[in-house]
Protein backbone atom coordinates (compact mmCIF):
# COMPACT_ATOMS: atom_id res chain seq x y z
CA UNK A 1 0.00 0.00 0.00
CA UNK A 2 1.11 3.53 -0.74
CA UNK A 3 1.32 6.22 1.93
CA UNK A 4 -1.78 7.95 0.55
CA UNK A 5 -3.74 4.69 0.74
CA UNK A 6 -2.66 4.08 4.33
CA UNK A 7 -3.60 7.66 5.20
CA UNK A 8 -7.06 7.53 3.60
CA UNK A 9 -7.84 4.18 5.26
CA UNK A 10 -6.72 5.57 8.63
CA UNK A 11 -8.91 8.63 8.13
CA UNK A 12 -11.92 6.49 7.22
CA UNK A 13 -11.31 4.30 10.27
CA UNK A 14 -11.30 7.35 12.54
CA UNK A 15 -14.47 8.69 10.91
CA UNK A 16 -16.15 5.32 11.39
CA UNK A 17 -15.14 5.19 15.06
CA UNK A 18 -16.67 8.62 15.64
CA UNK A 19 -19.83 7.57 13.79
CA UNK A 20 -20.20 4.51 16.02
CA UNK A 21 -19.31 6.43 19.19
CA UNK A 22 -22.05 8.94 18.53
CA UNK A 23 -20.61 11.59 20.85
CA UNK A 24 -20.51 14.13 18.01
CA UNK A 25 -23.09 14.64 15.29
CA UNK A 26 -22.29 12.78 12.08
CA UNK A 27 -22.33 15.94 9.96
CA UNK A 28 -19.62 17.49 12.16
CA UNK A 29 -17.61 14.28 11.97
CA UNK A 30 -17.89 14.16 8.16
CA UNK A 31 -17.04 17.84 7.73
CA UNK A 32 -14.09 17.49 10.11
CA UNK A 33 -12.95 14.47 8.11
CA UNK A 34 -13.13 16.53 4.92
CA UNK A 35 -10.97 19.29 6.41
CA UNK A 36 -8.41 16.73 7.59
CA UNK A 37 -8.42 15.12 4.13
CA UNK A 38 -7.62 18.51 2.58
CA UNK A 39 -4.84 19.20 5.09
CA UNK A 40 -3.34 15.78 4.40
CA UNK A 41 -3.40 16.37 0.64
CA UNK A 42 -5.93 13.59 -0.03
CA UNK A 43 -8.45 16.07 -1.42
CA UNK A 44 -7.18 19.07 -3.46
CA UNK A 45 -8.15 22.41 -1.92
CA UNK A 46 -9.94 23.48 -5.10
CA UNK A 47 -12.13 20.36 -4.95
CA UNK A 48 -12.84 20.45 -1.21
CA UNK A 49 -16.41 21.70 -1.50
CA UNK A 50 -17.36 20.24 -4.87
CA UNK A 51 -19.60 17.80 -3.05
CA UNK A 52 -21.95 20.61 -2.07
CA UNK A 53 -22.54 21.41 -5.74
CA UNK A 54 -23.42 17.79 -6.52
CA UNK A 55 -26.86 17.05 -7.95
CA UNK A 56 -27.28 14.59 -5.08
CA UNK A 57 -27.25 17.44 -2.55
CA UNK A 58 -29.88 19.43 -4.46
CA UNK A 59 -32.03 16.33 -4.93
CA UNK A 60 -31.94 15.44 -1.22
CA UNK A 61 -32.84 19.03 -0.26
CA UNK A 62 -35.73 19.11 -2.74
CA UNK A 63 -37.10 15.79 -1.48
CA UNK A 64 -37.03 17.10 2.10
CA UNK A 65 -38.97 20.24 1.14
CA UNK A 66 -41.51 18.17 -0.80
CA UNK A 67 -41.86 15.80 2.17
CA UNK A 68 -42.58 18.78 4.40
CA UNK A 69 -45.20 19.98 1.92
CA UNK A 70 -46.94 16.60 1.93
CA UNK A 71 -46.95 16.69 5.72
CA UNK A 72 -48.26 20.25 6.10
CA UNK A 73 -50.91 19.88 3.42
CA UNK A 74 -52.55 17.00 5.23
CA UNK A 75 -52.25 14.53 2.35
CA UNK A 76 -50.76 11.85 4.56
CA UNK A 77 -53.03 12.50 7.54
CA UNK A 78 -56.16 11.95 5.48
CA UNK A 79 -54.91 8.62 4.17
CA UNK A 80 -53.43 7.52 7.51
CA UNK A 81 -56.79 7.77 9.26
CA UNK A 82 -58.04 4.91 7.10
CA UNK A 83 -54.86 2.88 7.04
CA UNK A 84 -53.89 2.75 10.74
CA UNK A 85 -56.32 0.05 11.89
CA UNK A 86 -57.65 -0.46 15.40
CA UNK A 87 -58.05 -4.21 14.96
CA UNK A 88 -57.63 -7.12 17.31
CA UNK A 89 -55.43 -9.05 14.89
CA UNK A 90 -51.84 -8.01 15.58
CA UNK A 91 -50.71 -9.52 12.27
CA UNK A 92 -53.17 -7.41 10.27
CA UNK A 93 -52.32 -4.30 12.26
CA UNK A 94 -48.55 -4.69 11.80
CA UNK A 95 -48.96 -5.58 8.13
CA UNK A 96 -51.10 -2.50 7.50
CA UNK A 97 -48.85 -0.14 9.45
CA UNK A 98 -45.53 -1.33 8.05
CA UNK A 99 -46.97 -1.67 4.54
CA UNK A 100 -48.32 1.88 4.55
CA UNK A 101 -45.04 3.15 6.02
CA UNK A 102 -43.19 1.43 3.18
CA UNK A 103 -45.48 2.92 0.52
CA UNK A 104 -45.17 6.36 2.08
CA UNK A 105 -41.39 6.15 2.32
CA UNK A 106 -41.18 5.44 -1.40
CA UNK A 107 -42.28 9.01 -2.17
CA UNK A 108 -40.99 11.01 0.81
CA UNK A 109 -38.25 11.10 3.41
CA UNK A 110 -38.57 7.96 5.54
CA UNK A 111 -37.87 9.80 8.80
CA UNK A 112 -40.77 12.11 7.98
CA UNK A 113 -42.97 9.13 7.16
CA UNK A 114 -42.23 7.56 10.53
CA UNK A 115 -42.81 10.86 12.36
CA UNK A 116 -46.25 11.17 10.74
CA UNK A 117 -47.33 7.61 11.52
CA UNK A 118 -45.87 7.16 15.01
CA UNK A 119 -48.52 9.23 16.86
CA UNK A 120 -51.38 7.34 15.18
CA UNK A 121 -49.64 4.06 15.97
CA UNK A 122 -49.26 4.93 19.66
CA UNK A 123 -52.91 6.02 19.78
CA UNK A 124 -54.01 2.71 18.25
CA UNK A 125 -51.88 0.79 20.77
CA UNK A 126 -53.43 2.67 23.72
CA UNK A 127 -57.00 2.10 22.53
CA UNK A 128 -56.35 -1.61 22.14
CA UNK A 129 -54.33 -1.76 25.40
CA UNK A 130 -51.48 -3.18 23.34
CA UNK A 131 -47.81 -2.56 23.97
CA UNK A 132 -46.44 -0.08 21.41
CA UNK A 133 -43.23 -2.13 21.48
CA UNK A 134 -44.97 -4.66 19.25
CA UNK A 135 -45.78 -2.00 16.65
CA UNK A 136 -43.03 0.61 16.58
CA UNK A 137 -40.07 -1.51 15.47
CA UNK A 138 -42.05 -3.04 12.56
CA UNK A 139 -43.17 0.50 11.70
CA UNK A 140 -39.56 1.70 11.65
CA UNK A 141 -38.33 -1.26 9.62
CA UNK A 142 -41.24 -0.88 7.17
CA UNK A 143 -40.38 2.76 6.56
CA UNK A 144 -36.74 1.83 5.91
CA UNK A 145 -37.75 -0.92 3.48
CA UNK A 146 -39.98 1.47 1.56
CA UNK A 147 -37.06 3.77 0.85
CA UNK A 148 -35.63 1.07 -1.43
CA UNK A 149 -38.51 1.33 -3.89
CA UNK A 150 -37.69 4.59 -5.70
CA UNK A 151 -34.77 6.89 -6.33
CA UNK A 152 -36.17 9.53 -3.96
CA UNK A 153 -37.05 7.05 -1.22
CA UNK A 154 -33.75 7.34 0.63
CA UNK A 155 -30.55 9.42 0.30
CA UNK A 156 -28.32 6.37 -0.48
CA UNK A 157 -30.33 5.76 -3.67
CA UNK A 158 -29.78 9.37 -4.68
CA UNK A 159 -26.05 9.01 -3.95
CA UNK A 160 -25.81 5.83 -6.03
CA UNK A 161 -27.69 7.41 -8.94
CA UNK A 162 -25.44 10.49 -8.89
CA UNK A 163 -22.31 8.32 -8.72
CA UNK A 164 -23.50 6.27 -11.69
CA UNK A 165 -23.93 9.49 -13.69
CA UNK A 166 -20.40 10.59 -12.79
CA UNK A 167 -18.80 7.21 -13.50
CA UNK A 168 -20.88 5.86 -16.39
CA UNK A 169 -22.39 8.96 -17.93
CA UNK A 170 -26.05 8.46 -16.96
CA UNK A 171 -27.83 8.19 -13.60
CA UNK A 172 -30.30 5.58 -12.45
CA UNK A 173 -33.83 6.76 -13.22
CA UNK A 174 -36.71 7.19 -10.79
CA UNK A 175 -38.08 3.66 -11.03
CA UNK A 176 -34.91 1.71 -11.83
CA UNK A 177 -34.84 0.76 -8.14
CA UNK A 178 -38.47 -0.39 -8.09
CA UNK A 179 -38.26 -4.06 -9.19
CA UNK A 180 -35.67 -4.90 -6.55
CA UNK A 181 -36.94 -2.49 -3.90
CA UNK A 182 -40.59 -3.46 -4.22
CA UNK A 183 -39.81 -7.17 -4.01
CA UNK A 184 -37.66 -6.65 -0.90
CA UNK A 185 -40.19 -4.31 0.73
CA UNK A 186 -43.15 -6.60 0.10
CA UNK A 187 -41.35 -9.68 1.42
CA UNK A 188 -40.03 -7.71 4.38
CA UNK A 189 -43.49 -6.47 5.35
CA UNK A 190 -44.85 -10.04 5.21
CA UNK A 191 -42.00 -11.15 7.48
CA UNK A 192 -42.67 -8.31 9.94
CA UNK A 193 -46.40 -9.08 10.07
CA UNK A 194 -46.18 -12.84 10.52
CA UNK A 195 -42.80 -13.50 12.16
CA UNK A 196 -40.81 -10.43 13.16
CA UNK A 197 -42.82 -9.20 16.17
CA UNK A 198 -42.80 -12.69 17.67
CA UNK A 199 -39.01 -12.52 18.04
CA UNK A 200 -39.05 -9.64 20.52
CA UNK A 201 -38.48 -10.52 24.20
CA UNK A 202 -41.74 -11.43 25.94
CA UNK A 203 -41.44 -8.56 28.43
CA UNK A 204 -41.74 -6.04 25.57
CA UNK A 205 -45.21 -7.38 24.77
CA UNK A 206 -46.44 -6.78 28.32
CA UNK A 207 -45.05 -3.32 28.99
CA UNK A 208 -45.18 0.18 27.57
CA UNK A 209 -42.30 2.60 27.70
CA UNK A 210 -44.64 5.58 27.85
CA UNK A 211 -47.33 4.46 30.29
CA UNK A 212 -45.07 4.70 33.32
CA UNK A 213 -43.92 8.16 32.31
CA UNK A 214 -47.39 9.53 31.76
CA UNK A 215 -48.82 8.29 35.07
CA UNK A 216 -48.02 11.45 37.02
CA UNK A 217 -51.17 11.57 39.16
CA UNK A 218 -49.25 10.34 42.21
CA UNK A 219 -46.89 13.31 41.86
CA UNK A 220 -49.53 16.05 41.68
CA UNK A 221 -49.27 18.39 44.68
CA UNK A 222 -50.54 21.76 45.90
CA UNK A 223 -48.96 24.10 48.44
CA UNK A 224 -50.52 27.19 50.00
CA UNK A 225 -48.51 30.41 50.38
CA UNK A 226 -48.75 31.26 54.08
CA UNK A 227 -48.25 34.59 55.82
CA UNK A 228 -44.56 35.46 56.11
CA UNK A 229 -43.44 33.15 53.30
CA UNK A 230 -40.27 34.42 51.55
CA UNK A 231 -42.00 33.55 48.25
CA UNK A 232 -44.45 36.45 48.63
CA UNK A 233 -43.74 39.19 46.09
CA UNK A 234 -41.48 36.99 43.97
CA UNK A 235 -42.33 35.87 40.48
CA UNK A 236 -42.80 32.14 39.84
CA UNK A 237 -39.66 32.22 37.65
CA UNK A 238 -37.67 33.46 40.67
CA UNK A 239 -38.29 30.12 42.38
CA UNK A 240 -36.54 28.07 39.67
CA UNK A 241 -33.28 27.58 41.57
CA UNK A 242 -35.10 26.58 44.78
CA UNK A 243 -37.36 24.20 42.85
CA UNK A 244 -34.40 22.61 41.05
CA UNK A 245 -32.53 22.16 44.33
CA UNK A 246 -35.55 20.42 45.84
CA UNK A 247 -36.19 18.45 42.62
CA UNK A 248 -39.67 19.95 42.20
CA UNK A 249 -41.45 21.14 39.02
CA UNK A 250 -43.72 24.19 39.30
CA UNK A 251 -46.61 23.76 36.86
CA UNK A 252 -49.07 26.56 37.69
CA UNK A 253 -50.88 28.61 40.28
CA UNK A 254 -54.44 28.92 41.63
CA UNK A 255 -55.61 32.32 42.85
CA UNK A 256 -59.11 32.30 44.29
CA UNK A 257 -60.96 29.96 41.94
CA UNK A 258 -58.87 30.80 38.88
CA UNK A 259 -56.19 28.45 37.61
CA UNK A 260 -53.26 30.32 36.04
CA UNK A 261 -51.06 28.31 33.67
CA UNK A 262 -50.50 30.71 30.77
CA UNK A 263 -47.68 33.18 31.54
CA UNK A 264 -47.58 31.85 35.10
CA UNK A 265 -43.81 32.43 35.28
CA UNK A 266 -44.35 36.19 35.23
CA UNK A 267 -46.99 36.09 37.97
CA UNK A 268 -46.08 37.62 41.35
CA UNK A 269 -46.94 35.40 44.29
CA UNK A 270 -49.46 36.57 46.89
CA UNK A 271 -50.60 35.30 50.28
CA UNK A 272 -53.04 32.37 50.04
CA UNK A 273 -52.04 31.59 46.44
CA UNK A 274 -51.94 27.87 45.73
CA UNK A 275 -48.85 26.74 43.81
CA UNK A 276 -49.26 23.63 41.65
CA UNK A 277 -46.34 21.22 41.72
CA UNK A 278 -45.12 17.92 40.41
CA UNK A 279 -43.11 16.36 43.22
CA UNK A 280 -42.56 13.27 45.31
CA UNK A 281 -43.35 13.34 49.05
CA UNK A 282 -39.76 13.96 50.23
CA UNK A 283 -39.10 16.62 47.61
CA UNK A 284 -42.42 18.31 48.36
CA UNK A 285 -41.62 18.58 52.08
CA UNK A 286 -38.17 19.99 51.32
CA UNK A 287 -39.56 22.67 48.97
CA UNK A 288 -42.42 23.63 51.30
CA UNK A 289 -40.12 23.93 54.33
CA UNK A 290 -37.63 26.10 52.42
CA UNK A 291 -40.29 28.65 51.39
CA UNK A 292 -42.65 28.43 54.35
CA UNK A 293 -45.49 26.84 52.40
CA UNK A 294 -48.33 24.67 53.66
CA UNK A 295 -48.93 21.36 51.93
CA UNK A 296 -52.56 20.90 50.92
CA UNK A 297 -53.67 17.33 51.43
CA UNK A 298 -57.29 17.23 50.30
CA UNK A 299 -56.81 17.56 46.52
CA UNK A 300 -57.94 15.56 43.54
CA UNK A 301 -54.73 14.18 42.10
CA UNK A 302 -55.03 14.37 38.33
CA UNK A 303 -52.81 15.39 35.44
CA UNK A 304 -55.71 17.55 34.25
CA UNK A 305 -54.69 19.99 36.98
CA UNK A 306 -51.61 20.79 34.87
CA UNK A 307 -53.51 21.64 31.68
CA UNK A 308 -56.10 24.14 30.45
CA UNK A 309 -57.61 25.38 27.19
CA UNK A 310 -54.33 26.88 26.02
CA UNK A 311 -51.77 24.90 28.05
CA UNK A 312 -51.41 21.18 27.43
CA UNK A 313 -49.37 18.18 28.49
CA UNK A 314 -47.64 16.70 25.47
CA UNK A 315 -45.24 13.82 24.90
CA UNK A 316 -42.36 14.16 22.46
CA UNK A 317 -39.34 12.11 21.41
CA UNK A 318 -35.85 13.52 20.89
CA UNK A 319 -34.86 13.05 17.24
CA UNK A 320 -31.41 11.90 16.13
CA UNK A 321 -30.49 15.43 14.99
CA UNK A 322 -32.09 17.33 17.85
CA UNK A 323 -30.40 20.44 19.22
CA UNK A 324 -31.04 19.22 22.77
CA UNK A 325 -28.84 16.09 22.53
CA UNK A 326 -25.91 16.24 24.93
CA UNK A 327 -27.30 19.30 26.70
CA UNK A 328 -29.10 19.78 30.03
CA UNK A 329 -32.22 21.78 30.74
CA UNK A 330 -30.34 24.61 32.43
CA UNK A 331 -28.22 25.20 29.34
CA UNK A 332 -31.23 25.11 27.01
CA UNK A 333 -33.43 27.41 29.09
CA UNK A 334 -36.46 25.40 28.04
CA UNK A 335 -38.81 27.37 30.27
CA UNK A 336 -37.66 30.94 29.67
CA UNK A 337 -36.72 30.71 25.99
CA UNK A 338 -38.98 27.99 24.59
CA UNK A 339 -41.91 27.97 27.03
CA UNK A 340 -41.57 24.24 27.72
CA UNK A 341 -41.81 22.86 31.25
CA UNK A 342 -40.21 19.42 31.51
CA UNK A 343 -42.11 17.12 33.87
CA UNK A 344 -40.56 13.76 33.08
CA UNK A 345 -38.15 11.78 30.92
CA UNK A 346 -38.32 8.16 29.82
CA UNK A 347 -35.18 6.50 28.53
CA UNK A 348 -35.38 3.02 27.03
CA UNK A 349 -38.60 2.37 28.88
CA UNK A 350 -37.40 3.53 32.30
CA UNK A 351 -38.78 6.80 33.76
CA UNK A 352 -36.38 9.40 35.12
CA UNK A 353 -37.90 11.67 37.77
CA UNK A 354 -34.94 12.69 39.91
CA UNK A 355 -32.82 15.76 39.18
CA UNK A 356 -34.41 16.47 35.81
CA UNK A 357 -32.59 19.80 35.59
CA UNK A 358 -29.34 17.83 35.42
CA UNK A 359 -30.42 15.23 32.85
CA UNK A 360 -28.35 15.22 29.65
CA UNK A 361 -30.69 14.47 26.78
CA UNK A 362 -30.08 11.56 24.41
CA UNK A 363 -31.57 10.60 21.06
CA UNK A 364 -34.75 8.59 21.57
CA UNK A 365 -35.59 10.05 24.99
CA UNK A 366 -39.31 10.53 25.54
CA UNK A 367 -40.17 13.84 27.22
CA UNK A 368 -43.34 14.82 29.06
CA UNK A 369 -43.77 18.57 28.61
CA UNK A 370 -46.20 21.21 29.78
CA UNK A 371 -46.50 23.73 26.95
CA UNK A 372 -48.58 26.47 25.41
CA UNK A 373 -50.45 25.06 22.41
CA UNK A 374 -49.82 28.16 20.32
CA UNK A 375 -46.82 27.77 18.00
CA UNK A 376 -45.93 24.45 19.63
CA UNK A 377 -45.16 22.79 16.28
CA UNK A 378 -42.57 25.43 15.42
CA UNK A 379 -40.95 25.15 18.85
CA UNK A 380 -40.67 21.41 18.51
CA UNK A 381 -39.26 21.75 15.01
CA UNK A 382 -36.59 24.20 16.14
CA UNK A 383 -35.51 21.88 18.93
CA UNK A 384 -35.75 18.65 16.93
CA UNK A 385 -38.57 17.12 18.98
CA UNK A 386 -41.29 14.94 17.46
CA UNK A 387 -44.73 14.91 19.12
CA UNK A 388 -46.20 11.56 20.08
CA UNK A 389 -49.83 12.70 19.88
CA UNK A 390 -51.91 12.88 16.73
CA UNK A 391 -52.20 16.37 15.36
CA UNK A 392 -55.50 17.92 14.37
CA UNK A 393 -56.18 17.98 10.65
CA UNK A 394 -57.11 21.33 9.14
CA UNK A 395 -59.83 20.29 6.74
CA UNK A 396 -59.72 23.75 5.19
CA UNK A 397 -56.45 22.87 3.44
CA UNK A 398 -57.96 20.25 1.14
CA UNK A 399 -57.03 22.26 -1.98
CA UNK A 400 -53.42 22.40 -0.81
CA UNK A 401 -53.44 18.64 -0.25
CA UNK A 402 -54.44 17.99 -3.84
CA UNK A 403 -51.97 20.58 -5.11
CA UNK A 404 -49.10 19.06 -3.10
CA UNK A 405 -49.87 15.62 -4.53
CA UNK A 406 -50.12 17.10 -8.03
CA UNK A 407 -46.75 18.86 -7.76
CA UNK A 408 -45.00 15.65 -6.71
CA UNK A 409 -46.81 13.56 -9.30
CA UNK A 410 -46.00 16.07 -12.03
CA UNK A 411 -42.31 16.05 -11.12
CA UNK A 412 -42.19 12.26 -11.24
CA UNK A 413 -43.97 12.13 -14.61
CA UNK A 414 -41.73 14.79 -16.19
CA UNK A 415 -38.61 13.01 -14.95
CA UNK A 416 -39.87 9.56 -16.00
CA UNK A 417 -40.64 10.78 -19.53
CA UNK A 418 -37.20 12.34 -19.81
CA UNK A 419 -38.60 15.85 -20.25
CA UNK A 420 -36.52 17.08 -17.31
CA UNK A 421 -33.81 15.59 -15.17
CA UNK A 422 -35.10 14.32 -11.83
CA UNK A 423 -33.11 16.95 -9.93
CA UNK A 424 -34.65 19.81 -11.92
CA UNK A 425 -38.15 18.31 -11.74
CA UNK A 426 -37.98 17.88 -7.96
CA UNK A 427 -36.47 21.35 -7.51
CA UNK A 428 -39.40 22.80 -9.48
CA UNK A 429 -41.87 20.87 -7.31
CA UNK A 430 -40.18 22.13 -4.15
CA UNK A 431 -40.26 25.69 -5.48
CA UNK A 432 -43.95 25.25 -6.27
CA UNK A 433 -44.61 24.12 -2.70
CA UNK A 434 -43.12 27.38 -1.44
CA UNK A 435 -44.68 29.58 -4.13
CA UNK A 436 -48.17 28.26 -3.32
CA UNK A 437 -47.49 28.59 0.42
CA UNK A 438 -47.91 24.88 1.00
CA UNK A 439 -44.54 25.16 2.72
CA UNK A 440 -44.51 28.67 4.24
CA UNK A 441 -41.40 30.64 3.43
CA UNK A 442 -40.54 30.92 7.12
CA UNK A 443 -40.45 27.09 7.30
CA UNK A 444 -38.53 26.50 4.08
CA UNK A 445 -35.07 26.19 5.56
CA UNK A 446 -36.35 24.48 8.71
CA UNK A 447 -37.80 21.71 6.53
CA UNK A 448 -34.35 20.79 5.19
CA UNK A 449 -32.34 18.35 7.28
CA UNK A 450 -29.09 20.32 7.12
CA UNK A 451 -26.96 17.69 8.89
CA UNK A 452 -27.79 15.29 6.03
CA UNK A 453 -26.91 17.96 3.45
CA UNK A 454 -23.56 18.62 5.16
CA UNK A 455 -22.92 14.88 5.46
CA UNK A 456 -23.54 14.27 1.75
CA UNK A 457 -21.50 17.30 0.65
CA UNK A 458 -18.58 16.39 2.92
CA UNK A 459 -18.46 12.67 2.20
CA UNK A 460 -18.49 12.93 -1.61
CA UNK A 461 -14.91 14.37 -1.80
CA UNK A 462 -13.74 11.79 0.76
CA UNK A 463 -15.22 9.08 -1.45
CA UNK A 464 -13.40 10.68 -4.36
CA UNK A 465 -10.14 10.41 -2.41
CA UNK A 466 -10.70 6.65 -2.18
CA UNK A 467 -10.83 6.53 -5.96
CA UNK A 468 -7.91 8.86 -6.73
CA UNK A 469 -5.58 7.05 -4.30
CA UNK A 470 -6.47 3.66 -5.76
CA UNK A 471 -7.96 2.56 -2.45
CA UNK A 472 -11.23 1.36 -3.99
CA UNK A 473 -9.31 -1.03 -6.22
CA UNK A 474 -7.43 -2.24 -3.16
CA UNK A 475 -10.67 -2.98 -1.30
CA UNK A 476 -12.07 -4.64 -4.41
CA UNK A 477 -8.94 -6.78 -4.73
CA UNK A 478 -9.28 -7.85 -1.10
CA UNK A 479 -12.92 -8.85 -1.59
CA UNK A 480 -12.06 -10.73 -4.78
CA UNK A 481 -9.10 -12.42 -3.08
CA UNK A 482 -11.24 -13.69 -0.22
CA UNK A 483 -13.85 -14.92 -2.70
CA UNK A 484 -11.49 -16.33 -5.30
CA UNK A 485 -13.34 -19.62 -5.66
CA UNK A 486 -16.82 -18.09 -5.55
CA UNK A 487 -19.13 -17.52 -8.49
CA UNK A 488 -19.95 -14.02 -9.68
CA UNK A 489 -23.38 -14.21 -8.03
CA UNK A 490 -21.82 -15.07 -4.67
CA UNK A 491 -19.32 -12.21 -5.02
CA UNK A 492 -22.29 -9.90 -5.60
CA UNK A 493 -23.90 -11.34 -2.46
CA UNK A 494 -20.69 -10.80 -0.48
CA UNK A 495 -20.61 -7.14 -1.57
CA UNK A 496 -24.21 -6.74 -0.43
CA UNK A 497 -23.50 -8.31 2.97
CA UNK A 498 -20.36 -6.20 3.53
CA UNK A 499 -22.28 -3.02 2.65
CA UNK A 500 -25.17 -4.03 4.89
CA UNK A 501 -22.81 -4.70 7.79
CA UNK A 502 -21.17 -1.29 7.40
CA UNK A 503 -24.58 0.40 7.30
CA UNK A 504 -25.51 -1.14 10.65
CA UNK A 505 -22.73 0.78 12.39
CA UNK A 506 -22.10 3.72 10.05
CA UNK A 507 -24.46 6.30 8.56
CA UNK A 508 -26.11 4.94 5.40
CA UNK A 509 -25.11 7.95 3.28
CA UNK A 510 -21.46 7.50 4.24
CA UNK A 511 -21.74 3.78 3.51
CA UNK A 512 -23.12 4.45 0.03
CA UNK A 513 -20.37 7.00 -0.74
CA UNK A 514 -17.62 4.58 0.33
CA UNK A 515 -18.99 1.36 -1.18
CA UNK A 516 -20.29 2.59 -4.56
CA UNK A 517 -16.76 2.98 -6.03
CA UNK A 518 -15.84 -0.42 -4.57
CA UNK A 519 -18.82 -2.07 -6.27
CA UNK A 520 -17.95 -0.46 -9.60
CA UNK A 521 -14.30 -1.53 -9.27
CA UNK A 522 -15.30 -5.15 -8.65
CA UNK A 523 -17.61 -5.10 -11.67
CA UNK A 524 -14.87 -3.64 -13.87
CA UNK A 525 -12.25 -6.16 -12.75
CA UNK A 526 -14.64 -9.03 -13.47
CA UNK A 527 -15.97 -7.41 -16.68
CA UNK A 528 -19.53 -7.70 -15.34
CA UNK A 529 -22.56 -5.42 -15.43
CA UNK A 530 -21.79 -2.51 -13.07
CA UNK A 531 -25.49 -1.79 -12.52
CA UNK A 532 -25.93 -5.05 -10.65
CA UNK A 533 -23.15 -4.20 -8.22
CA UNK A 534 -24.29 -0.60 -7.74
CA UNK A 535 -27.80 -1.87 -7.03
CA UNK A 536 -26.41 -4.30 -4.45
CA UNK A 537 -24.66 -1.39 -2.73
CA UNK A 538 -27.91 0.62 -2.78
CA UNK A 539 -29.85 -2.20 -1.13
CA UNK A 540 -27.13 -2.89 1.42
CA UNK A 541 -26.63 0.76 2.38
CA UNK A 542 -30.32 1.16 3.22
CA UNK A 543 -30.76 -2.11 5.10
CA UNK A 544 -29.74 -1.17 8.63
CA UNK A 545 -31.79 -3.32 10.99
CA UNK A 546 -29.33 -4.66 13.59
CA UNK A 547 -28.77 -1.61 15.77
CA UNK A 548 -30.53 1.61 16.84
CA UNK A 549 -27.59 3.65 15.52
CA UNK A 550 -27.72 2.31 11.96
CA UNK A 551 -30.69 4.46 10.97
CA UNK A 552 -32.43 7.50 12.45
CA UNK A 553 -35.78 5.71 12.47
CA UNK A 554 -34.41 2.96 14.68
CA UNK A 555 -33.17 5.55 17.17
CA UNK A 556 -36.52 7.38 17.12
CA UNK A 557 -38.58 4.37 18.20
CA UNK A 558 -36.13 3.19 20.86
CA UNK A 559 -37.53 5.44 23.61
CA UNK A 560 -41.27 5.22 22.87
CA UNK A 561 -40.94 1.47 22.32
CA UNK A 562 -38.83 0.87 25.42
CA UNK A 563 -36.38 -1.19 23.37
CA UNK A 564 -32.95 -2.32 24.49
CA UNK A 565 -29.94 -2.26 22.16
CA UNK A 566 -30.07 -6.03 21.73
CA UNK A 567 -33.73 -6.10 20.71
CA UNK A 568 -32.94 -4.86 17.22
CA UNK A 569 -30.88 -7.80 16.05
CA UNK A 570 -33.57 -10.24 17.23
CA UNK A 571 -36.01 -8.91 14.66
CA UNK A 572 -33.43 -7.33 12.35
CA UNK A 573 -31.02 -10.21 11.67
CA UNK A 574 -33.62 -12.52 10.10
CA UNK A 575 -34.91 -9.52 8.14
CA UNK A 576 -31.44 -8.86 6.74
CA UNK A 577 -31.27 -12.53 5.71
CA UNK A 578 -34.63 -12.10 3.96
CA UNK A 579 -33.33 -8.97 2.20
CA UNK A 580 -30.29 -10.85 0.89
CA UNK A 581 -32.30 -13.93 -0.20
CA UNK A 582 -34.83 -11.83 -2.11
CA UNK A 583 -32.70 -9.00 -3.50
CA UNK A 584 -29.87 -11.04 -5.05
CA UNK A 585 -32.05 -13.18 -7.38
CA UNK A 586 -34.10 -10.12 -8.41
CA UNK A 587 -30.95 -8.07 -9.08
CA UNK A 588 -29.57 -10.90 -11.22
CA UNK A 589 -32.84 -11.12 -13.14
CA UNK A 590 -33.29 -7.35 -13.72
CA UNK A 591 -29.59 -6.52 -14.17
CA UNK A 592 -27.93 -9.61 -15.74
CA UNK A 593 -24.26 -9.91 -14.83
CA UNK A 594 -23.04 -10.55 -18.35
CA UNK A 595 -22.45 -7.47 -20.51
CA UNK A 596 -23.86 -7.87 -24.02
Amino acid sequence: MSLDQITVFALLAVIMVFFVWGRFRYDLVAFGGLIVAVLLGLVPSKDAFDGFSSSAVITVAAVLVISRGLELSGVIDRVARFVVPHVESLTIQIGSLSGFAAALSAIMNNVGALALLMPATLDAAKKLKRSPSLLLMPLSFGSILGGLITLIGTPPNIIIAAYREEALGAPFQMFDFTPVGAAVALTGVVYLAFVGWRLLPSERASSSATDELFEIDAYVAEVIVAEGSPAIGQRISDLDSTADAADVRITGLIRGHQKILHNVRRTKIRVKDVILLEAGPTELDKFAHKLGLEVKGDIVKSRELFSSEDVILVEAVVSADSRVIGRVIGDLRLKSRHGLNLLGVSRRGKPIRKQLHKVEFQSGDVLLLQALQEDLANRFQRLGLLPLAERKIDMGRRDQAWMAALLLGGAVVLASLGVLSLTIALAMAAFGMVLLNIVPLRELYDSIDWPVIVLVGAMIPIGGALVTTGSTELIADLILLTSDSLSSALILTLLLVVTMTLSDVMNNVATAVVMAPVGLSIANQLSLNPDAFLMAVAVGASSAFLTPIGHKNNALVMGPGGYHFGDYWRMGLPLEVVVVMVSVPVILMVFPLSIA
